[in-house]
């Protein structure tokens, strides 16, 4: 079970720090990713790290401004984001892959969180 917290509203330039935690098994052996959803819209990645985070993955436009980590005795990930703007409004999901290096396709992830709320006002 994964488990997102985190979230919330805030205004453009802001920063949040998202968290999933890993409840259950571990997920130290495995990639994980962060994807994110807006209304209307098909889910999306973000960000993928590598078991070892040896290796991370950014969508473009997020590029530079978000930041994926991950602590494995803590079996927790996070997203920690910067600047954000409004077009990053969206529910976030974690996710573990059915790889340990970095994916961005979400039918590579096998398990997935139900999200948590970011609201970017202008």
């Amino acid at each position: 079970q994964l488990i997102e917290s985190g979230g919330g509203m805030v205004q453009a330039g802001d920063s949040l720090k998202l968290t999933c935690a890993a409840s259950g098994r571990t997920v130290s052996d495995s990639g994980m990713g962060w994807f994110r959803q807006a209304p209307g819209k098909e889910r999306e990645f973000v960000a993928s790290i590598s078991w070892s985070s040896s290796a991370t993955l950014y969508a473009d436009s997020i590029q530079g401004r978000f930041t994926i980590s991950r602590d494995n005795p803590k079996n927790l990930v996070y997203l920690q984001m910067n600047n954000l703007k409004p077009e990053d409004t969206a529910v976030y999901f974690c996710a573990y892959s059915h790889f340990s290096d970095v994916r961005r396709a979400p039918y590579e992830y096998r398990v997935w969180g139900r999200g948590t709320q970011v609201t970017v006002s202008s």
